[in-house]
Formats: structure tokens, sequence, C-alpha cells
């Protein structure tokens, strides 16, 4: 009880010496000498106590009379109407004075129970957010004034000049409608480096920014930077013909996008491989490469870039989604290359957590590009379906959808990167090796495409009365597409066996064009070896003769304009009609010279002799054998 009573009276006691720090020296003395005659711990205890008051009034003056200086020296600088950075002295002076001030602020926030301390850190703050409203204006000052406010069209390092333009003097400050706006000039060299900004200019602003991040204004910095950088890059990417957003919110109109597409293409080769490393560098010179700061300078890159590149990737994406018509494939082929070819820069340029979006966006919009790609075969696939079998063509010739169909693919399968678009792994690319993987999903879709023109083929084919004639048109449409697989890369994707089963396929066209054709004349100069009368065997000679006569004449008339697109193939056809043919004939023609009861009669039953039945078969197929207007 009694421990308990000496610690409440010593609690009292330091209450009083607390109480005692706010009166005047006199009046404490004579305290402190009343509690010293009643214990000597008392008054230890609450000289102690005293003391430490003494240090905290001290302390406290001290931070309050540095405020007052700081106060003093920074609102000089914080409400002049002209920028402190004109004058080199005194921006190292405002600066000093904000280091000391965040210097103070820091040292005493770990005191800041006491109310003094509170209240002169609150001070402090105020004082504080007024050195960085400051900063923030003097640093857009120093960006706009370092980067003039145009875009870079003052050559770079490494690559030279890319604009040119004639209204840089410095007297023409007004608008005159009849000054060119510099344009573009075609870059094939992109190993530039743009130096927007001067190297003293960066320098300031990388200790402006190391004030602002430091004192925790490292996002009021970033956008200070981001909103200058943007419109930058946005003017530069205008020079180069790329108008962003009118194009980019739509799908782009078939007929005028293939030169929209060309000047995308070289905007977003200039952004991403000239414009945006030099930003990045810039960012990283300006805001430095510590890891305090590398947050304030991915997140300025970002601000900086996110609208232009978002409108770059949104043009293809407009792209991507527009008509899936067959005749867009090659320029969604251009837009799906430009992508793929920069996408290893992007994933370095856009790795932060703040450019993550960037970088998911342009592997989006690329994978997009390819499922337009493969849904442009499968339109093709139907209208190849729905191309009606009306009118046929004359003299069994090339059907237009058959030039149409085996140009397409030719052209299609010349570009490389078409057959990454079909394989499933197309991300990372896969090279697919022909000898081991045959089948590629590319070949599976050709081989596919390829059955269904045939089939409609086949359809067509039917709207022939005449089987020969039927045949003759799956021939030409046969020997075509061959011809145009064979020695190309569409050849080299479907396989050599593939084109033999096909080449088989012609040779039995050709096979029942001439049983449906000749066999039924080859018949009518078949001879009866039985013995027959003399008599009968005349008779049935005339007959034979006269059949012959009149199916070789109304053949050679009707397959005179019949129509073989191939030399080669017309050539063969004749020669293989004149080797069945004109060894018959002969021996037929020898058999009735032998019998002198109707030899005697030649000139009236023969009608052609041997060299006329040759140069009437060389006069078959006279016929054009491409219908409609294209290419062979």
């Amino acid at each position: 009880m009694a421990e308990n009573g000496e610690e409440k009276l010593i609690a009292v006691a330091r209450h009083i010496a607390k109480t005692l720090g706010h009166t005047d020296n006199a009046m404490a003395d004579d305290i402190l000498q009343i509690f010293s005659n009643f214990d000597g711990r008392l008054r230890e205890k609450l000289t102690e106590n005293l003391n430490e008051g003494d240090e905290s009034r001290s302390g406290v003056t001290v931070l309050d009379q540095t405020l007052k200086s700081l106060d003093r020296q920074i609102s000089r600088y914080v409400t002049v109407d002209h920028p402190i950075w004109s004058d080199s002295a005194d921006a190292s002076t405002f600066l000093d004075a904000v280091d000391e001030l965040v210097s103070a602020i820091r040292e005493w926030t770990p005191m800041a129970a006491d109310k003094a301390v509170t209240v002169c850190l609150d001070r402090a703050e105020d004082l504080l957010q007024q050195c960085m409203f400051r900063l923030e204006e003097e640093f857009k000052l120093l960006m706009e004034r370092g980067g003039g406010g145009d875009s870079f069209d003052n050559g770079g390092r490494g690559g030279g000049g890319y604009l040119d333009s004639d209204d840089d003097d410095e007297e023409n400050d007004g608008f005159d409608d009849d000054v060119e706006i510099p344009v573009a000039h075609p870059v094939s060299d992109y190993n530039i480096v743009i130096d927007a900004l001067p190297s003293g200019t960066i320098n300031d602003l990388h200790e402006i920014s190391k004030r602002m991040v430091g004192a925790g204004y490292g996002k009021e910095c970033s956008h200070a930077y981001s909103l200058c950088r943007r419109d930058f890059l946005e003017e530069s990417l205008s020079r180069l013909g790329f108008t962003g957003l009118q194009k980019s919110n739509v799908a782009v109109r078939d007929d005028d996008d293939e030169i929209e597409i060309d000047k995308w293409i070289k905007a977003i080769n200039m952004a991403v491989r000239v414009f945006y490393p030099s930003e990045r560098r810039l960012c990283d010179r300006v805001f430095g490469y510590s890891s305090a700061t590398a947050a304030a300078a991915d997140l300025s890159f970002m601000e900086a870039c996110r609208v232009s590149s978002m409108e770059l990737l949104s043009f293809a994406n407009g792209v991507a989604m527009g008509s899936r018509a067959p005749d867009r494939l090659f320029k969604i082929l251009d837009v799906y290359e430009a992508v793929k070819d920069l996408m290893p820069e992007i994933e370095v340029l856009f790795a932060d957590q703040y450019c993550l979006f960037i970088r998911n966006e342009a592997m989006g919009v690329w994978k997009r590009l390819g499922e337009s790609i493969r849904g442009i075969f499968m339109e093709l696939e139907n209208l190849i379906r729905r191309d009606p079998a009306k009118a046929a063509v004359p003299g069994g010739g090339l059907h237009p959808i058959t030039r149409y169909v085996m140009n397409y693919l030719r052209a299609a399968c010349s570009r490389p990167t078409l057959e990454q678009v079909f394989d499933e792994n197309a991300v990372p690319p896969v090279v697919v090796d022909r000898s081991l993987s045959p089948s590629s999903p590319l070949a599976v879709q050709m081989a596919w495409i390829m059955e269904v023109l045939e089939s409609n083929l086949e359809a067509k084919s039917k709207i022939y009365r005449d089987p020969a004639l039927s045949s003759v048109f799956m021939m030409n449409n046969g020997r075509y597409i061959v011809k145009k697989v064979k020695d190309d890369e569409l050849g080299s994707l479907l396989g050599d066996d593939w084109v033999r089963k096909h080449t088989a396929k012609v040779r039995q066209y050709h096979v029942n064009y001439q049983r449906s054709s000749w066999n039924k004349i080859l018949n009518a100069l078949k001879l009866d070896n039985s013995n027959l009368s003399p008599n009968v065997a005349s008779k049935a000679m005339k007959e034979k003769l006269k059949l012959f006569n009149s199916q070789f004449e109304e053949i050679c008339r009707t397959q005179s304009a019949w129509a073989i697109f191939d030399e080669q193939l017309k050539e063969e056809l004749k020669h293989s009609i004149g080797a069945a043919l004109l060894p018959a004939y002969r021996s037929f023609l020898g058999r009735f010279d032998n019998m002198p009861d109707i030899a005697k009669y030649a000139e009236k039953y023969v009608k052609f002799n041997v060299e006329d039945v040759e140069a009437r078969i060389d006069d078959l197929f006279q016929g054009t054998a491409v219908s409609g207007s294209g290419r062979k």
C-alpha cells in the first residue's frame, strides 16, 4: 500500500512538473524548493521532467524558426510570375530550399505526437505542397520550352531526320494557310534515337522529378510529363499520315482501307521502333534509373504512349473486325504481319505493370487478326459451295471459279505467314518441318478447299448433256488445277501424293472422253471375221463406211468448237485420237480395197482418206478455253 501511495505521489509530481514547464522559471524554482523539502526524490523527478520540457520547447522553436526562414525563401519563388528556371542560380537556390524543407519534415515526423510539433509539420506540409505545385508548373514549362511543342522533325542520332519543314523561321509566329504542313518521307532504317529534349533540359527535369517523387508527388509529376509527351507522339503520327480515331472506331471500309493500311503500317513501325523506345529512354533519363523512381518512370511512359498506342491497335482491331470477303485477305495479312513482326519489341517496351494492358491488347489484336484470316477461308468455302451451276461454260472450257480459286490460293500460299496463322500454336511462332509433319493445319485447309472446288465442278459438269463434253470440262479444269499446284508453294503444302492422285484423275477424264466420244466410231470400223458371202460382206462394208462417214463428220463438226486450254493437253488428245482411229481406219480401207465389186466405187463410198481423217482430227478443239475475264 505504501508503495502504491508513493507511486501516485510521484505521478502527481510529474503532472505538476509538466504544468510548470509552461510557467516562468522563478515560480518553478519556488515550487521545486517546496517539494525538495518534503522529499528529495520528488525534486529529482520534477527536475528531470522540466529538463525534458525545456529541450522539447527548444526543438519546436528551432523547427518553427527553420520553417519561417524557409517560408520566406520559398515564397519569393512560388509567387514570381516568370519561370524560376530562367535563371540557373534561382533554380538551384529554390531546390536547396525544397531539400531543406523535405529534410526537416522527415526529421520531425517521428515526433508528431507532440501537439506543437504537429502544428509545425502541418505548416511544413502546406509549404511543401506550394513547392510541389510550382515545381510541377516549372516541369511543364521546361517540357514545352525544351520540346518546342512540335513533333520531331530535325533528325535523330543514328538515322538522320525523316521530316522536311520549311516553316522553322522564328519570325513566323502566325498561321499562314499557304504554308505547307511538313510530311514524312519513307524510312527504311529504324536505327534512330530521337533526342526530343536538350541534354541540359533533361537534367533540369530530372532534378525536379527527383524532388517531386521523393516528396510523394510522383503521380503529379508523371501527369505533367505525359500530357506534353502525348501530344508530341500524336503529332508525330499524324505527320506520318495516320489519322487515329477517325478511322479506328469503326470497321475499315473496303473502298479505301488499302491506302489507310499502308499509312498505318508506316506509323506503327515508326511508333514501336523509334518513337516509343526513344520515349522510354527519355522517361528513364528524366526520372532516373533508381528503384525509388522506377514506378514514376513506368507510369509516365504508359501515360505518354497510351492514347497513340491504343489508337494504332484500335485501327488494327477495326481491320480484324471488318468484312471477311476473300479479297480482303491480303490487306489483313499485311496488318497481321506488321503486328507479328513488332510483337517482340512490344513485349519488351510494355513489360512493366502499368503497360501490361497495352501488351495484352496487342496480343489480343494479333489473335483476332488471325481469326479473321481463318474466317476468310471459311467464307471462301461457302462462296464456292454457293456458286450456282447455271449456264454451262461453252466448249467445256475453264470455269471462272477455277481460275479465281487457284490464283487466289497460289497468291495466299506465297505468304509464309499464312502457315503460322493456321498453326494451333501460332504464339510463339512454330516452324513446320514438312518432312516430319506433312499435314500442317494450312495443308489440311488447302486440301479441303480443293475438295470443295472439285465437288462444285463435278456438279457443274452434269449440266452438259454430252458425256464427252462433260469429261472435257472436268479434264480442262482438273488439268488447270494440277498445273497451278505443281512447282508452287501450294504443291509443297498438298504434297506429291495429292498431285499424283489428281493427275491420275485427269487421265481418267481423258479415258472417259475418248470412250464416250470415239469408241462408237471405232466399233463401226471393226471387221467381222466370219465367213460371209461376198455380197453380204460388201453390203456390210458399205453400211459401216456410211456410218463412219456420218459419225466422224458429226463429231468433228461438234468437237472443233470444243476448247482445250492447255496446248500440251490438246496435242496429247489429238495424238491419242489419231493413234486409236488412224490404224483402224487404214485397215478398214485396206479391206475395202480388197473387195473388187465395191472397190471400183471407192469415190462414191469413201468420203475421207487417211490424210483427210488426220487433218480433221488436227482441226479439233478450236474453241476458246477461257470463259470470262481474268488471269489464266
